[in-house]
């Protein structure tokens, strides 16, 4: 009773000035990138990579049913604010509000705006009582989004000059599509189809073609008596720390440098991007044992993208020289790619979980229809070759009091060893800490793993990581890390050992809620390879720095602005060159109706100082264009509420080069210095 009544004077008192701040619907994924995702380095699809953040704002989880791995998935709290949330729910019962929040030790304003995105509190007396075909049918948590954009320019694969092995296969257009109705710790149903620029959408049985060119579909339940979590369709793995089994969405290393560090055992999980290259498709089940002991099991076959060759020998026999990772089918080469390898997969893990222990035994096979036979190279010597791999392992988690030890061990029959262990915690309730050791054999294979690394596999590497976040009061603080790391083995561009080092330092200054200021710079070196006249195989160390000065402030409640500067400069063999981007932005909010854009300048003296900022689009979608060269860049964003159940979106994208009259290469072409791309999106909820 009196719990009750302090929920309702609370609910009173905040009701008016934190109304929409704790709605669970408005959130600053600008400030959110630049805290918990990784550094920009990689040509790749980020929009795919942080598509399980976007899911999880889209399906906020229920406070009552979220356990302390998925809490840490979130990568909001640390290890102390995670155990007040247990113990509180513990002692005082099921959350009546996300209101309670603010009764928790250690969950300041700054904490809890972060969160309520995230989570929500749903009532089970609404719908719990009734046959789940009922809830699917009544369940008001759902969204249907469909997606159209394309360039305006003419690449040159559309044109008819192009040659047959350059010619797109398809339209320029890009038609997107999901639908996904869901309730937390019940169920989950949703498809997604794609279809790229490029592509053809045909009916082709013959070719595992059925219309658009990309399909998934998943349908899951969980807490049904015994059977907790099963998935049917196309779900990820997500258990330890990534070294056997990791789902495709790592966050990597950022200016988030302690909680971002220990990955969440979260186990099966429903895959909803268009991200071809990494997920399952089949089953996966998780089965409650006892209450201490747990059995999932997965079992998945799927056609990959590889380039198969054919052996000159005489036995003939077809191989896999590489697998394509983009997804994408426009030209001959890539449609007779398309989904030509068969790959299968089977796991097991038992896991056992007694108070602060958790634990767990893995087991994963695979196996490909056709053998991997990579075209030799000096540094690929150790690369896996063949059709069947296994791999062993065990995971180990300890929470003490703030503290949180977690490690994982696995092995490659026959082949190498892969180890992970680190900790973190809360020293004081001012600083938190990360450490974490890393070592990877040159021979171990996995296909699905997603440790932290500074390579892109789990393979020749040995690292020590620190990472620390350091609280001086309400407007300041300041994080960062040191990773240094060895690779025992050669590897791409690098012909020869090396050992690299990378540091990242940011200050935060907040002196008002409209106002917030950072600072951040990062080092990283890393020897490459450096051509000379007489040797093709010195070794030269090249550093890239960073730098970024940024400032949001709020003008008005519905006009905020954001000014940048970042900077760069990239050294290899007493060369040094440099790039900059001045950017612009201002968003303005207006009941159903909101606008964002932005102005930037860019110059960068080539591709090693190529810069990727974060770009506002519409609902689910990320942009992180690299600004490379000279030139003008703005967006136009706005979005419209139509109705309480369906909203709208339109995004322009322009960019103006001045040192080039070409933009692309191949047949991806453009013949002129501008590049106009349009995006319209609507989403209905029924």
């Amino acid at each position: 009773m009196k719990r009750t009544f302090l929920i309702s004077i609370l609910l009173l008192l905040h009701i008016n000035s934190h109304s929409q701040r704790l709605s669970g619907k408005e959130i600053d994924f600008e400030r959110l990138v630049d805290e918990i995702f990784a550094i920009q380095d990689e040509d790749i699809n980020y929009e795919d990579l942080y598509e399980n953040l976007a899911q999880l704002y889209a399906n906020p989880a229920d406070l009552n049913l979220i356990n302390g791995e998925q809490l840490r998935s979130i990568f909001v709290l640390n290890e102390s604010q995670i155990q007040s949330f247990l113990n509180y729910r513990d002692e005082a019962g099921p959350f009546l509000s996300i209101y309670e929040l603010q009764n928790i030790e250690g969950f300041t304003n700054t904490v809890i705006e972060k969160l309520i995105p995230f989570v929500t509190v749903y009532d089970p007396t609404i719908s719990f009582n009734k046959h789940l075909w009922k809830r699917i049918l009544e369940e008001k948590n759902n969204y249907l989004v469909m997606r159209y954009d394309r360039t305006l320019e003419e690449k040159k694969g559309y044109q008819e000059s192009a040659s047959p092995a350059s010619s797109y296969a398809g339209s320029p257009d890009r038609f997107y599509t999901r639908f996904l109705t869901r309730r937390t710790g019940d169920f989950s149903i949703g498809f997604t189809t794609e279809k790229d620029a490029g592509e053809k959408s045909t009916w082709a049985p013959a070719q595992k073609q059925y219309g658009p060119d990309f399909l998934s579909f998943h349908a899951q339940v969980m807490n049904k008596g015994k059977i907790k979590n099963l998935v049917l369709g196309d779900f990820q793995a997500q258990f330890g720390q990534g070294l056997l089994l990791g789902s495709a969405f790592g966050i990597g290393k950022n200016s988030e440098a302690v909680n971002t560090v220990r990955k969440g055992n979260v186990g099966f999980l429903p895959y909803t991007s268009v991200y071809e290259a990494s997920f399952f498709r089949g089953v996966a089940m998780t089965y409650e044992i006892s209450k201490q002991l747990t059995l999932h099991s997965m079992y998945s076959s799927r056609w990959r993208d590889g380039a198969i060759q054919q052996d000159t020998t005489e036995e003939a026999i077809d191989f896999i020289s590489s697998f394509q990772q983009t997804g994408l089918h426009r030209t001959p080469a890539e449609i007779a790619n398309r989904s030509s390898v068969l790959e299968k997969n089977a796991a097991g893990i038992l896991n056992y979980k007694y108070k602060n222990l958790n634990t767990g035994a893995m087991l994963h096979y695979t196996q490909f229809n056709i053998p991997i036979q990579r075209n030799p190279n000096v540094y690929n010597q150790f690369y896996f070759n063949g059709t069947d791999n296994t791999n062993v392992g065990a995971y180990l988690n300890y929470n003490w009091r703030n503290v949180s030890f977690f490690s994982e061990l696995a092995h490659t029959y026959t082949r190498g060893t892969a180890i992970i262990a680190g900790m973190l915690g809360s020293i004081t309730p001012s600083l938190d800490v990360s450490l974490l050791y890393r070592k990877f054999d040159r021979d171990y294979t996995t296909f699905y793993s997603n440790a932290l690394a500074e390579n892109s596999t789990t393979q020749n590497e040995r690292g020590f990581y620190w990472g620390w976040k350091y609280l001086f009061n309400k407007k300041y603080s300041f994080s960062g890390y040191v990773d240094l790391f060895r690779f025992p083995w050669l590897k791409y561009r690098v012909y020869a050992p090396s050992d690299g080092s990378e540091w990242l330092m940011r200050f935060n200054y907040k002196p008002t809620k409209n106002i917030f200021i950072f600072l951040q710079a990062r080092e990283e070196s890393k020897v490459r390879n450096a051509t000379t006249e007489n040797n093709l195989y010195v070794t030269s160390p090249g550093i890239k720095r960073n730098y970024w000065l940024n400032a949001d402030y709020k003008i008005t409640p519905g006009l905020t602005f954001k000014t940048r500067a970042q900077f760069s400069n990239f050294q290899l063999s007493d060369k040094t060159t440099r790039g900059m981007v001045l950017l612009q932005d201002i968003t303005w909010n207006h009941g159903k109706f909101s606008v964002s854009g932005r102005y930037a300048l860019f110059d960068t003296d080539d591709y090693d100082n190529r810069l990727y900022i974060y770009e506002k689009d519409v609902w689910l979608a990320f942009s992180f264009p690299a600004y490379y060269g000279v030139g003008i860049r703005n967006y136009i964003l706005m979005q419209y509420s139509i109705t309480k159940k369906i909203d709208i979106w339109l995004r322009w994208a322009h960019v103006r080069y001045t040192d080039r009259e070409t933009i692309g290469s191949g047949s991806e072409t453009i013949y002129g210095n501008t590049k106009n791309d349009i995006k319209f999106q609507t989403r209905i909820r029924f």
